[in-house]
Formats: structure tokens, sequence, C-alpha cells
């Protein structure tokens, strides 16, 4: 079966965020939300929930949760059980009541920066405090490349560290941890007795030869203290229904986590719930090609910028569809995503808005057709022609 990833769809008057925060004449480039159709089966299903014509109150039927456990098990060798999930309206309201579960007003959330912003602002919306440990970035030639140190995680966690929020894989760098290396973070945690908040969303869309493992698989030792976040939005295009998953296998954290959730946290509704069971079962051949188109605009992504925008430097993203983008020897007078949609007319999301390291850096969506992809990097490259701006 062939899917056409290169269609063009016009979301503008369909209350799409992407599309409408921006003038008509910018090309939007930001928020994680990718610009395909999402698959023919999903989009059936919906349809035929809206003609049941009923939309109550809906309970999420045991079926969702045996569906993500045959998945689990099948992708990562991971058994989990129907009673380790949590059904959520979405992953920034798990990060939120996670940050508001553990500990008292004024204890420690960390997280490794950049980081996506959501991280940054639920930790004192909760009355908590963030502290970040900065990845340690590597360049060369046109790419630029990241880890975490982790003799400076260690540095960072404090006797008030509650919780570590990790992004696998990393939003916004599109780093892929080894199982090494969360095994070693693992360890850190529990030297501290922090909990560890694994957000996984971008799980299923690895590029190439990638290959994902959950934190709880890759150090089954830590797994009591670990909160693994997946859902199907970022994977089969879906953000917009607004339903998640946290797995959580040790029953007196998730027992806390749902106190602290009751009352607070809507229930999923009937059509998040329709789509994740469509989309977990029916619809992998769409997202082995979507893989495959993703890689491919990711190789053609970094050769562009190599080739025609050497006042740039940019990751070369494991997973996720996101390219990050270093702008510091561009010689640009302020910040560069000013820059790009003032004088490019292409709206990015702003790397100052990801916590220390992120000044100087704009992240690039490239889940889009290619000819969009392409069209973005060509009013870049003209706008700094336009400019006279060569590198530092």
């Amino acid at each position: 079966m062939s899917f056409d990833f290169d269609r063009s769809i016009d979301r503008r008057g369909s209350s799409s965020a992407k599309w409408e925060l921006y003038p008509e004449d910018v090309l939007p480039m930001w928020v994680a939300d990718m610009d395909f159709r999402s698959p023919e089966p999903l989009i059936q299903a919906l349809q035929e929930r809206a003609l049941h014509g009923s939309f109550g109150y809906t309970k999420p039927p045991q079926r969702l949760k045996e569906l993500i456990c045959a998945r689990m098990d099948r992708l990562y060798g991971w058994q989990i059980t129907p009673d380790d999930i949590m059904v959520l309206p979405g992953l920034v309201v798990a990060i939120n009541v996670l940050c508001r579960a553990l500990g008292e007003p004024g204890d420690r959330v960390l997280t490794p920066s950049p980081a996506y912003p959501p991280f940054l602002s639920a930790p004192p919306n909760q009355q908590r405090l963030c502290d970040t440990v900065e990845l340690t970035a590597t360049t060369q030639g046109a790419t630029i490349s990241y880890e975490l140190d982790l003799d400076r995680l260690r540095a960072a966690c404090t006797p008030q560290t509650r919780l570590f929020l990790l992004s696998h894989p990393h939003n916004p760098i599109g780093l892929q941890y080894s199982p090494a290396q969360l095994a070693q973070i693992g360890a850190i945690c529990a030297e501290h007795d922090a909990i560890i908040c694994s957000d996984e969303i971008h799980c299923e869309l690895p590029l190439g030869d990638t290959q994902h493992v959950p934190f709880a698989v890759a150090a089954p030792e830590f797994a009591d203290r670990c909160v693994t976040l997946i859902a199907p939005s970022k994977t089969f295009n879906l953000p917009g229904l607004g339903c998640g998953f946290a797995i959580v296998t040790n029953p007196a954290l998730r027992s806390l986590i749902q106190k602290t959730a009751a009352g607070i946290v809507p229930h999923v509704n009937a059509f998040g719930i329709a789509g994740s069971m469509v989309a977990f079962e029916q619809c992998d051949d769409w997202l082995h090609a979507l893989r495959a188109y993703l890689t491919a605009n990711r190789d053609a992504y970094v050769a562009y910028i190599a080739e025609h925008l050497p006042q740039l430097r940019t990751t070369v993203p494991q997973a996720t569809y996101l390219g990050w983008i270093d702008c510091r020897e561009a010689g640009i007078e302020g910040d560069p995503y000013t820059f790009f949609l003032e004088k490019a007319k292409v709206a990015l999301s702003n790397g100052a808005s990801f916590g220390p390291g992120g000044e100087g850096f704009v992240r690039f969506n490239f889940g889009c057709p290619r000819a969009q992809m392409i069209a973005a990097l060509d009013r870049m490259r003209d706008a700094l022609q336009r400019e006279n701006l060569s590198p530092a």
C-alpha cells in the first residue's frame, strides 16, 4: 500500500493552532504537529463514531489497555498489565500532576536542557523549583550533537530533588538515549531517591536505523521508580484528540498519582479513545511509510543546511521530526526566531523558550511535505542573503 506524504493539505480555516497563529504570508514550521493527513482507518473510525450520534461521558474500554500491553510487548519485549496503565487527556497534564504529587511545595524538579518548555513551566505551576542540567554540545562542521554528562547530572541532584523529567527521545534535539545511559541515569536518581518521568511520546518515530528502548526496559531495576508517558498523538498525527497514557508499574506510586489527579484531571473524550484504539491496531503500515518519509526529510534537511546555509548548524535527529538549529554564528542581530519570522516569513520555535542552552537556537519542524520543507529553507536562505549575513 502506498501513502502520499507529498500531498499538501490546506489547514487554514480548520482552527489549526499551527497555521492560524501567524498571518497567512508566514509559513509555520514550529509546533510539533505534522502536516500530513492522518491514516485512513483512523479517519473512518472517527466518522463511524460520529455517526453513532451519542457523545456522553466515556469510560476507557479494557480493550484499549490490552492493545497497549500487546504493543509494548511486541515492540520492546516489555510486559505490563492493564492495571499499570492510566488514561489521561494529555502528557502535559501528566507532567503537572506528577510535579504536584511528589514532595512538597518548595521541593525541586530536575530536567536536562534545552528542554521541552512544559518541563520548565510545570514545576513552578505546582509550587516546585525547576533545576536544569545543560546537555553538552559538540560541533563538527555543519552539525551539532549533544550528550548528557552524568557527572553534571549527579552534581545537579539535591536532597530536595523529587522528580527527574526525561524527554526520551529528547525534544528538541532528537537524541535517542542508549540503554547504558538510561541505566546510569536510573542509578543516579535512585541514589537521590528521585522518581523518573520518562516522556516517550516520540518513541515510535525513530529515524533510519535508530532503535528505541523504553527506560523501564533498559533499566528494569529502576522500573518501580519510573513513570513512562506514551501517546499516539505524535506518532499518528492526532494531537488534537487529546489522549495519552501513563505506564506506572509501582502500585503505590500509581495510587498517589491517581489521588492527585482526582477531581482535577478530566476524562478523555470519546474521539480520543476511538482514535487511539484504531491507531494502535490498524495503522502500522502507514507508520512504517511515515518513518521512511521522515528519515528522507531529515537527510534532505541536513544536506540543505550544509550546502546552502553555512551560517547555521543543525542536529541530525535520531528520532522525532524536529531539527535544532544553531544560529549563534550567523551574525543575526537580535534573536533568530524574530529574524526568520520577520525577514523570511517562516515561523520557527524560539530556542530561548527551551531554557538554558536554547539562546541563539530555533527548532524546525520537518514533519511536512518535502516541498513545504524546502520552501521554508529557501526563505531562510534568501533572508540571510538579503541581509548579507555570512558565518562569523
